[in-house]
């Protein structure tokens, strides 16, 4: 009698022990790549689709240079994609999809020679001269932008152009079938447009056979028969051209119906400026013949003042300006952290984000498996998660950049070997990455912005004598001990180590208590803004552990002899 009639489970390799006790513990994940995941897995409950694939798809507007949300909505997909592979064996394909045959309706701002760009308006981005001149076009040219971050980042993907889509003829079923259904598909739109917009409305945009501009004109016939259009243009001739063959493009609320049914699309996720049309999608792509993809409506970026973040205008952060100051995987940090809540996203944010990450890292290696797909690191890493080097975060590298004025990591190394004298930029290259960000990121962002103020006598005073404090350690346990006093408690005295970055606290503490500042908090604001021209700062007493003792006392003597 075999194992499994006696109502036993033979015995596996351990490997697919491992894979097994994975995915049972991901199908109950509350992660939310694991529940998004899991949604998709509903479709195909009774077996794999006939495309052999579960299709996953992220849409792309070039009409600017690609932003953060470009990246965000790509690297979330692929959480939610890598997610699907460990609860299901259906194998998966995600999509990058380029709308690059959108008219230009406007001059972007940011780029250079923006005038010449000007008799390009209404123009498909592909048909507009690259202002770059590095590319075809400025469609070809953004699409590179984003290609060759996603390629640097290593996603896995497969990018599809609109203008190829439409023009290779891969999109000329469903143009057909739009014909065929095209009173269905009008019904749907016209319900949803103003009065005065449904008497030129058409799903077709037909491009002009002569200047090539993207139409929006009113549509006289749609022939079912030989699958033609027939409109007028802006100086009243008539035209009829072929629905297909790259001659007309669909509006992009149809377009997105019409893409999810020529692909057989589904999953794809999009920005809260887009749910309310999701019915709208969904109903064409089902006129169209194919069942709706779920979705997942994130919130959208803002800049620091609140606003929008917009590609045309180029506010926010930009995919090359958060890459100059910290790596992929912090941007990948920021994306994960509750996706369906708006978020400033500006300099300030970048500091966070890194040490944040490495923080995850460092919690990853002590945590059970339940915890670890809980843990963000797991999804930006696909479940291959590297172990942190970053013996100092790097909100401290940003202040030991502003004590020392560093020019160059090497500056900020000699700081890091009195913290980890074993550490080299050889054996931790995050660390040593990390610190050409920060020296980069001081230079760029903090310094220009840093005001340094005057201390009150309270704070002169409590200043004088931290720098008294740590030129002994008698004077050090001094301090101490004179706070415990004040305290009325009796307590015995820490051994005096001005290398441990808990005893210098302790000592930054006593002198804030012995001078009466109360909160404490007060006490360190100071601290920072007198000395480091900013309003917060590190805990520090890691900060005089890393930055070195003599060298603090000069910083506050130099302070308080030029305020």
């Amino acid at each position: 009698m075999g194992l499994r009639a006696m109502g036993m489970r033979p015995l596996r390799p351990p490997m697919e022990n491992k894979m097994s006790d994975l995915r049972e513990t991901a199908l109950t994940s509350k992660a939310w790549p694991f529940e998004e995941a899991r949604r998709v897995l509903k479709r195909y409950a009774k077996g794999a689709p006939d495309k052999g694939f579960v299709l996953f798809e992220t849409g792309y507007g070039p009409s600017g240079l690609p932003h953060i949300g470009t990246f965000g909505e790509v690297a979330r997909t692929t959480m939610i994609k890598n997610a699907f592979e460990v609860i299901s064996d259906i194998p998966t394909k995600l999509v990058c999809f380029s709308d690059d045959l959108d008219g230009m309706r406007k001059v972007p701002g940011n780029v250079p020679d923006a005038d010449s760009l000007v008799p390009h308006l209404q123009k498909p981005l592909t048909s507009v001269p690259d202002p770059f001149g590095t590319h075809e076009s400025f469609g070809h040219h953004n699409n590179a932008m984003l290609r060759r971050f996603l390629d640097t980042f290593g996603f896995e993907y497969e990018f599809y152009s609109a203008t190829e889509f439409y023009g290779s003829g891969r999109f000329d079923e469903v143009l057909k079938r739009a014909v065929d259904k095209y009173d269905e598909i009008m019904e749907v739109m016209l319900a949803s447009l103003r009065e005065e917009r449904r008497q030129t409305y058409s799903i077709f945009l037909p491009f002009h056979p002569e200047t090539g501009r993207v139409l929006y004109v009113p549509i006289k016939v749609v022939d079912a028969e030989n699958y033609t259009i027939t409109f007028d243009d802006e100086e009243g001739k008539e035209w009829t051209v072929p629905v297909t063959g790259g001659n007309v493009k669909l509006q992009w609320k149809p377009d997105f119906g019409a893409r999810w049914a020529a692909l057989e699309v589904d999953f794809e996720m999009y920005g809260k400026d887009h749910s309310t049309n999701t019915p709208i999608y969904d109903k064409i792509c089902r006129i169209l013949g194919h069942r709706a993809p779920d979705h997942f409506t994130y919130e959208l970026f803002l800049d620091a003042n609140g606003q929008k973040i917009s590609k045309t205008s180029g506010n926010g952060i930009s995919i090359d300006e958060w890459l100059t100051y910290a790596s992929a995987e912090s941007l990948s940090y920021f994306m994960y952290q509750k996706p369906k809540t708006a978020k400033r996203m500006h300099f300030d944010v970048i500091p966070k984000a890194v040490d944040e990450y490495h923080q995850q890292l460092r919690a990853y290696a002590t945590q059970d498996q339940k915890a670890q797909l809980n843990n963000p690191v797991w999804h930006i890493h696909a479940g291959d998660v590297p172990a942190s080097d970053m013996v100092v975060p790097f909100s401290m590298l940003l202040n030991l950049a502003s004590a020392s004025s560093a020019e160059d990591k090497a500056t900020l190394w000699g700081f890091i070997n009195k913290y980890a004298p074993d550490a080299t930029p050889e054996s931790n290259p995050t660390m040593d990455q990390a610190a050409g960000f920060a020296v980069a990121y001081f230079n760029d962002y903090v310094k220009p912005g840093k005001v340094f103020r005057a201390p009150s006598d309270v704070e002169r005073a409590a200043l004088r004598d931290l720098a008294e404090a740590l030129k002994s350690p008698d004077a050090a346990l001094a301090a101490i001990a004179k706070k415990n006093e004040i305290a009325g408690k009796d307590e015995a005295l820490p051994e005096a180590d001005f290398s441990d970055a808990d005893f210098l606290q302790s000592v930054v503490f006593a002198i804030g208590k012995i001078h009466g500042f109360d909160p404490l908090r007060d006490w360190f604001t100071a601290i920072y803004e007198v000395l480091l021209g900013a309003s917060q700062g590190p805990r520090f007493g890691g900060f005089i552990a890393l930055y070195g003792v003599q060298e603090t006392i000069a910083m506050i003597d130099k302070a308080l002899a030029e305020a």
